[in-house]
């Protein structure tokens, strides 16, 4: 099998991870991989935002949290060092939802290609929806319409098993000939 395919059949969601952090470079080449991501007419509607502050990171984490709706000291990034955020301006294209989306599939292959643990976060649309995101965007300058589509957990895995997996569901593919 390729490499490729193998990293995409063995990529799992990890949600437990170490508290170091991964090489720059290897976060450079991951967030350069989200940005090869094909988007509708490639407008390149999305933006990725890396995170590897831990003071800012963990406000961002309690933000999600209390979207979450969990307990005070809960951590939904699962203990990554690092979280990329996709945000997409809903002003450029029509597609923006995908074209994110898109861009952070490629960036969960990419992590696990690099021998990196990951995990798609939700809750990112309404975190950016909320004055504490739209102040955060302030802050760094960034103007637009942004839209929040996903977070990435993004670090070392704590335990590894690559074994499990959910079985491919029956009925997945139909097949015309």
């Amino acid at each position: 099998m390729n490499e490729t395919l193998k990293v995409l059949e063995t990529r799992r969601s990890i949600k437990k991870f170490t508290s170091q952090l991964p090489k720059e470079e290897d976060i450079a080449a991951i967030v350069k991989a989200g940005t090869f991501a094909p988007s509708a007419r490639n407008l390149q509607s999305s933006i990725i935002i890396t995170v590897t502050n831990k003071e800012v990171r963990d406000k961002i984490s309690e933000e999600n949290r209390k979207i979450g709706g969990w307990k005070e000291g809960f951590d939904p990034f699962y203990g990554a060092p690092v979280i990329l955020i996709v945000l997409a301006d809903k002003t450029v294209s029509p597609q923006y939802i995908y074209d994110g989306s898109l861009v952070v599939g490629n960036i969960l292959n990419a992590a696990k290609s690099l021998g990196l643990g990951s995990c798609w976060i939700h809750r990112a649309k309404e975190e950016f929806q909320s004055e504490f995101g739209k102040k955060f965007l302030e802050e760094l300058g960034i103007k637009g319409d942004f839209e929040g589509i996903a977070h990435v957990a993004l670090g070392y895995p704590a335990e590894v098993s690559e074994t499990s997996r959910s079985p491919r569901k029956e009925n997945y593919i139909y097949w015309i000939k």
